[in-house]
């Protein structure tokens, strides 16, 4: 089957550092992350505690195609999950 992301949610996972969303192959949900690094302007901004939930949902929501487009490599690649996609998969 092919990955999709008919659920555009998404969430900021402050445990991880990361923004974390799903997608799906037929049934089977796969959780994708990705690292606050990859979403944020400067390195600064990405060691900050500070940086805020908007900024990075923001981040994301800009990047949605690169970032959907960088998923299905890294499924079709055969990582395993949890998928987690730094700044080097979507750039």
């Amino acid at each position: 089957m092919t990955l999709a992301f008919p659920n555009p949610s998404r969430s900021l996972d402050k445990t991880r550092n990361a923004v974390r969303f799903t997608g799906y192959d037929g049934m089977f949900e796969i959780p994708f992350f990705v690292d606050i690094g990859a979403l944020v302007k400067s390195a600064a901004e990405a060691r900050t505690s500070e940086t805020s939930e908007t900024t990075c949902l923001s981040a994301f929501d800009a990047l949605r195609t690169s970032i959907y487009a960088a998923a299905s490599k890294a499924y079709l690649d055969g990582r395993r999950a949890p998928y987690i996609l730094t700044a080097a998969d979507i750039r």
